[in-house]
């Protein structure tokens, strides 16, 4: 797909940067009482079907009930609740359970590793090719810029293991496979990360599949096999949600030389072109995590995610003005884009990254 050239002035950027600014400021002036109590009430949803959902597994009869129940708690505690918190949405608040800096998710990657690859690199570098590890998580080729290997005909595969068993390829997102299969690095530098990496995966393996079957004593079986469908119902609707919201057709890929000593409002253009929205109901943004709403994710990332629906118009009024593209559209249709393109870049690129029009802003 041919890639959009879009030329701003310096001082078209600098506006547009202003008018993002003013949307962001007026929000945080107006957080409160409505924004505590919103997740709150998510909080003890997810707690309740969790509940819920794991006393139900010891009915045969409501067996699939349970199950589809823990794995929603499942869904909601990592999309709404844990990745938001960690960012710092409800740091305002002061409560010590909802500090992003301290909160722990139940997932097989522990949350400090994850501040770093996805609060820091992937939020400060989107998109860049070589910078942002997320462009493929080190492991697919997700942008024609990244050069072609025999490695990459796997692609397909990669991508459907890394889909089913998504909270352990976060988890070892940290290990830098790219550089280790280059030889850049060693996998003894990574004896740290992997230590910390072991302790939480061995934590959550022992909770879902030794620790609450052996409570369930004769239904262990059934206990076992709903803690497993659960986690793989987290692991592919997070991983869809994700890859949708990065790699569906018209987002774009940057290099860093394309975005060297970058102003507010160039960084707010990046942000744009390098994702993608997805359309549906207020239930479907909720289990998304409002990472249905990535464009307004990546340019706010420590706004409380339930009050994107709320700006999302807004900015893409403010996108039209300036002939920036808002791509959005429904679940179906940017999944379909991802996976042709994750086929697609399986194979050695038709012609040079070089000849696309580069997506910098341009000075006239």
């Amino acid at each position: 797909m041919t890639q959009q050239k879009i030329t701003l002035t310096p001082e078209q950027l600098d506006e547009f940067g202003r008018e993002l600014d003013a949307i962001k400021q007026r929000v945080f002036d107006d957080l409160g009482q409505r924004d505590a109590e919103y997740i709150r009430r998510v909080i003890k949803a997810q707690r309740a079907l969790e509940v819920g959902g794991r006393a139900l597994l010891f009915l045969p009869p409501a067996w699939p009930v349970g199950t589809v129940m823990l794995g929603l708690s499942k869904i909601i505690d990592n999309m709404e609740i844990g990745h938001n918190v960690m960012h710092g949405q409800y740091d305002w608040m002061r409560d010590p359970a909802l500090s992003g800096r301290n909160f722990e998710w139940d997932t097989a990657c522990p949350a400090d590793q994850w501040r770093h690859s996805h609060n820091y690199m992937h939020h400060t570098y989107t998109n860049i090719v070589g910078m942002d590890r997320d462009i493929g998580y080190g492991i697919l080729r997700m942008s024609e810029d990244q050069p072609w290997e025999p490695y990459f005909l796997g692609n397909p595969l990669y991508a459907f293991l890394l889909m089913v068993l998504f909270q352990y390829g976060v988890a070892v997102h940290e290990l830098e496979a790219e550089r280790l299969r280059a030889g850049e690095i060693r996998l003894a530098d990574k004896r740290e990360m992997l230590a910390e990496t072991w302790r939480k995966t061995r934590q959550q393996t022992l909770k879902d599949y030794v620790a609450f079957p052996l409570l369930a004593g004769p239904f262990a079986p059934l206990v076992f096999a709903g803690n497993l469908t659960a986690n793989l119902m987290r692991n592919v609707w997070a991983f869809t949600i994700i890859f949708c919201g990065h790699f569906p057709d018209g987002t774009q890929e940057f290099t860093a030389e394309e975005t060297r000593n970058e102003t507010r409002g160039q960084w707010y253009f990046r942000q744009i072109l390098g994702s993608a929205n997805l359309t549906g109901g207020k239930l479907f943004h909720l289990l998304s995590g409002n990472l249905s709403h990535q464009i307004e994710h990546h340019l706010f990332p420590d706004m409380p995610a339930h009050r994107y629906p709320e700006i999302a118009a807004e900015v893409r009024e403010i996108c039209g003005r300036y002939g920036i593209p808002y791509n959005a559209g429904p679940l179906y249709k940017q999944f379909a884009t991802v996976v042709r393109k994750i086929v697609k870049l399986a194979l050695p690129s038709s012609k040079p990254a070089a000849s696309k029009p580069s997506p910098q802003p341009v000075a006239a």
